[in-house]
């Protein structure tokens, strides 16, 4: 089996379409998402439209959750932009797309490969690849696989512990130039995603990235009336 996996979309239309295009060539069997799909971006409901008609499998993330819980974003972030940006976003989508929202799993196991968002136990915590071994059992909350894989950090990673395998599928529509914790992001003009192959008792971890047109992607900025619209146009 090959999966594809993409994580934080983050309403990226146009980078969600290139990674769609690539994976296809690539060749796939089964595509997941991650989570965080449409806070941030430009598109939120063209990428949830995509998701509902690709009939993927999708996992929470904290971004989902702030879209069915209107309060969670308040004990995440205390940056009035990424707030403001949020709560523009959940009041601008419909009864539908929020039911699609609600739909999304905390975790699943597919084909022996474990996904989350940040953490088996938190869709809101960093497993990075310098995290110490013992705070990452901590995370792992008991989880045990062959491979595990989530994403939430922005950050490509892929690391062993314990002769497990923990991937992190870096960010589709939003890749950083570096771990920021919290803090303004250099967002990088690619996608990121990976493509996770089991056969028998092999497996292979690709990390993907695909080059973006800069122009292309202040272009679907416009007309984006969201507080987000001016620092991520300026960004590219």
């Amino acid at each position: 089996m090959r999966h594809a996996l993409i994580s934080d979309l983050h309403g990226n239309a146009l980078a969600l379409d290139a990674v769609l295009r690539d994976a296809a060539r690539a060749g796939y069997d089964q595509l997941v998402c991650l989570g965080d799909v449409a806070t941030l971006g430009p598109r939120p409901s063209e990428v949830l439209a995509r998701l509902a008609d690709l009939r993927c499998p999708c996992i929470l993330g904290n971004h989902d959750e702030f879209m069915i819980d209107a309060d969670l974003v308040r004990s995440y972030s205390e940056s009035p932009l990424i707030v403001r940006s949020v709560d523009e976003t959940r009041a601008r989508l419909s009864e539908d797309e929020l039911a699609f929202i609600r739909s999304f799993e905390r975790t699943r196991t597919i084909d022996g490969v474990f996904l989350f968002h940040g953490t088996p136990r938190s869709n809101m915590e960093d497993l990075l690849a310098e995290t110490p071994a013992d705070r990452v059992d901590e995370m792992l909350d008991g989880h045990q696989a062959r491979v595990l894989v989530g994403g939430h950090t922005h950050i490509q990673m892929l690391r062993q512990h314990h002769g497990m395998l923990i991937v992190n599928t870096g960010s589709l529509g939003m890749p950083f130039r570096e771990y920021v914790a919290g803090g303004p992001p250099v967002i990088l003009p690619h996608a990121e995603y990976a493509i996770i192959e089991i056969d028998a008792g092999k497996v292979s971890v690709d990390l993907r990235k695909i080059s973006l047109d800069s122009r292309a992607l202040v272009n679907q900025i416009d007309g984006w009336d969201n507080p987000l619209a001016g620092p991520l146009r300026a960004n590219f």
